[in-house]
């Protein structure tokens, strides 16, 4: 291991790169996310906020009091959109769960309006407090929100079970997100720093990849982290995986776990497969 090597760095984080066959993964989201909505009432691109790309989608509960999943997607905070991910809503939505889809403004953005990671972090914490605020009228009950995230969704997702949210606002509960699952998370941010296909679009300094590391932060006082990634992903994936129980020990994090056969695109499908493990997990963490 190098985490100097920029090379190095190059194949450890380029996913396209390591899973040639992608396309097709993001393909079948697009067309399986197309069918989602056509099937399954919901509610799209209501406004958590002001800001550029400040929406979200809910596929409602079909009774109240249920569970609410918060979906953030992936994509180094600088591609894809949730419109790639209604397909996660559908099994979850049959069990009685409220599914939340949030989009996120997208690095680098423009001379105008340029977005950074710190921006995209502030619109998940503005869309996870207008979930709380607003889910009971889509069947969900706002004491029992789980997040789970993939890749920088599952970074964002560890931010969000950690974030002190009594300091956002005083109507907020202490424990806003009740547990979290990070799916192939980033937990330290300082090895993307290095990484040369994303040089020019995050920009991250020494001070704010620390500030924005997780892994960095003390453990959670309140809820549960699962930490899952595909065994088939490269090592700094598996290593991230493993970081984030190593940093706040496995009474917060009980689950980290590497699922056989999967990479970085097909443990998103993993999720939605009421047969597979993940989705059992996000289950376990729902209904807990």
């Amino acid at each position: 291991m190098n985490t100097q090597d920029p090379a190095w760095l190059e194949r450890m984080y380029n996913n396209r790169t390591l899973v040639p066959d992608h396309a097709a993964n993001l393909a079948l989201w697009a067309a399986e996310s197309a069918a989602t909505r056509a099937v399954l009432p919901m509610h799209a691109d209501l406004r958590y906020g002001d800001g550029h790309a400040e929406t979200l989608d809910i596929f409602p509960a079909p009774v109240p009091d249920a569970p609410a999943l918060v979906f953030i997607h992936g994509g180094y905070w600088r591609a894809l959109d949730k419109s790639d991910h209604s397909f996660i809503a559908r099994a979850f939505n049959d069990r009685g769960i409220c599914v939340v889809v949030p989009n996120y403004a997208l690095c680098p953005g423009t001379a105008d309006r340029p977005v950074a990671i710190p921006d995209i972090v502030m619109q998940m914490v503005r869309a996870l407090a207008w979930t709380y605020r607003h889910v009971a009228e889509h069947g969900g009950d706002p004491s029992r929100i789980t997040v789970a995230g993939h890749s920088v969704g599952g970074h964002m997702a560890a931010m969000m079970l950690g974030c002190d949210w009594q300091s956002v606002a005083p109507d907020l509960p202490v424990r806003l997100v009740r547990n979290a699952l990070s799916i192939s998370g980033l937990h330290d941010l300082r090895p993307l720093q290095r990484v040369p296909f994303l040089a020019g679009t995050i920009h991250l300094d020494d001070a704010e990849a620390r500030r924005l590391s997780p892994a960095l932060w003390p453990a959670p006082p309140r809820g549960q982290l699962y930490a899952v990634a595909g065994a088939d992903e490269s090592a700094e994936f598996a290593r991230q995986n493993a970081l984030i129980q190593e940093a706040w020990g496995r009474n917060v994090v009980p689950v980290c776990e590497l699922l056989p056969g999967h990479n970085h695109f097909s443990i998103v499908e993993a999720l939605a497969d009421p047969s597979n493990r993940l989705h059992r997990l996000a289950v376990q963490l729902l209904e807990s």
